[in-house]
């Protein structure tokens, strides 16, 4: 289970988009992420990662998108699942054929 975010999403929502927009201008793009940062209440390096992964999820920067990462999660999820349970057959499989290699009384 996800531990509980600090921010709300539409407060991450909207400093993502006031720096973008601020670093856009290079009248405001100095100091963009510190600024807003202050004005909203978040430390400037969060909301410096915020912005690089909206822009790597917009596509204008290399990197993994949030969906895929989310998806990726849930494949490693379910194959440390299926590990777990082969695993546990092979136990129990070996458990029965020794069961049935021993001599009946």
């Amino acid at each position: 289970m996800a531990a509980p975010r600090k921010y709300p999403e539409e407060l991450r929502e909207r400093a993502t988009r006031l720096t973008v927009d601020a670093r856009r201008d290079p009248a405001t793009r100095t100091g963009a992420f510190k600024r807003i940062g202050e004005q909203l209440g978040i430390n400037p390096e969060t909301l410096r990662n915020w912005v690089i992964q909206a822009e790597i999820d917009e596509g204008h920067r290399p990197g993994t998108t949030t969906d895929d990462a989310t998806r990726l999660a849930e494949l490693e999820r379910e194959n440390r699942e299926l590990r777990r349970a082969n695993a546990i057959l092979k136990s129990a499989s070996a458990f029965f054929a020794a069961e049935l290699d021993r001599p009946s009384r």
